[in-house]
């Protein structure tokens, strides 16, 4: 098939992934398409829940149910990651292809995790497949960022949001930040939270602010919600310690801090990570080293990705410390003319010295313009 065909049936792939956002973690968004010889799609599907079918089991399922099996034995399979060749919570999806007969498959990104990395490709070729790779790979990395950045570094890919005005300020000289964004946004905002695993705050936001930290304006899973209390002196009447999803929230404190909020949190089925200290300030590397293993919770499962929605102290840090892997800011059409700024950093001696991003783009959210920075390249 043409080259401009193959793009077209993987973007159907990629439209299928997204699907799964917020559902499958810390598996990877999937999706797959089966396509006739004469271009008719046959059957569809994507990843729908961890631990759940993979993406090419309900295509094929889809294509053998509306035109029978013979069908797949001339049909070109698209799918936007390696078929997993191992035995894992499913079976080996490159030997479910080889078992229906499928001749071709082209493939979006090769898997960067190391039990199929190249391995599903070979065992398809091995068995006189035709397989076809690379097609749209920068959208494909760019879908399971998160996905990649977990199974190379262990830690979650952590995203800071920021609102801010024209001129680089959170909030007013008395803290008020409410609201700097405009209802576009703020219903954006809430569909990230429903996509990635957790979102983070720190001890200032949650004592000035009272945040929820939950999917309200969209349709969505709710996150894990963590939130930064050095000292254990968070006010025990706080949402995030007893609205109906306190089970979901992780609290992380200091190694000697014994909270008053944190027997009726545990009582709720939430968490209470005592982290060590560096400086004086909780050790936010090793904070993404225990989330990126267990969500800091003995057992738990690892978190893949974390919204950071912090104030100018916790976003500064991240920053300094180059934690933050994309910068997402809405800058709205307001100017205060003081107040706290968004970032507090040593600034360098040249310009050629600044932070820059490897890719990103402007949008229009509503009457705010949406920054969208990524620090890595897809590669």
């Amino acid at each position: 098939m043409p080259e401009h065909t193959h793009e077209r049936w993987m973007r159907r792939c990629l439209e299928l992934a997204a699907r799964g956002a917020g559902h499958v973690s810390p598996n990877p968004m999937v999706g797959a398409v089966l396509v006739g010889p004469d271009g008719r799609r046959l059957g569809e599907g994507w990843h729908r829940v961890y631990g759940g079918p993979h993406a090419e089991v309900f295509a094929i399922e889809e294509a053998e149910r509306r035109h029978g099996a013979a069908a797949l034995h001339t049909a070109t399979l698209y799918v936007n990651l390696e078929p997993c060749s191992h035995h894992g919570k499913t079976p080996p999806c490159a030997d479910l292809i080889v078992a229906k007969g499928i001749p071709r498959v082209v493939v979006g990104m090769e898997d960067p995790f190391p039990a199929v990395s190249g391995r599903g490709l070979a065992r398809l070729r091995a068995h006189g497949v035709a397989v076809t790779t690379g097609v749209l790979e920068a959208a494909c990395r760019r879908l399971n960022e998160a996905f990649v950045h977990h199974v190379r570094t262990g830690r979650p890919l952590v995203t800071l949001k920021v609102a801010q005005t024209l001129d680089g300020r959170v909030a007013t000289a008395t803290g008020d930040a409410r609201w700097i964004s405009g209802e576009a946004a703020r219903r954006l905002v809430h569909r990230w939270r429903s996509e990635l695993d957790a979102v983070l705050v720190g001890s200032g936001t949650a004592r000035a602010d009272d945040p929820a930290l939950t999917v309200r304006h969209v349709a969505g899973r709710q996150p894990a919600r963590l939130v930064l209390d050095r000292t254990g002196t968070l006010p025990p009447t706080l949402r995030l310690f007893t609205d109906e999803h306190a089970a979901r929230t992780v609290a992380v404190v200091g190694p000697e801090a014994a909270p008053p909020y944190a027997r009726a949190l545990l009582r709720a089925g939430g968490a209470l990570l005592h982290l060590p200290t560096a400086g004086g300030h909780l050790d936010l590397p090793a904070l993404l080293d225990r989330l990126g293993r267990d969500g800091g919770r003995d057992g738990g499962r690892p978190l893949q990705s974390l919204l950071v929605e912090a104030g100018p102290g916790l976003a500064s840090a991240l920053f300094a410390q180059d934690l933050v892997d994309r910068y997402f800011v809405f800058i709205a059409p307001r100017v205060l003319g003081g107040g706290l700024p968004a970032l507090s950093l040593p600034g360098p001696e040249r310009m050629a010295e600044a932070r820059t991003f490897a890719e990103h783009r402007w949008t229009r959210t509503g009457d705010d313009l949406l920054f969208q920075g990524y620090r890595h390249p897809v590669s």
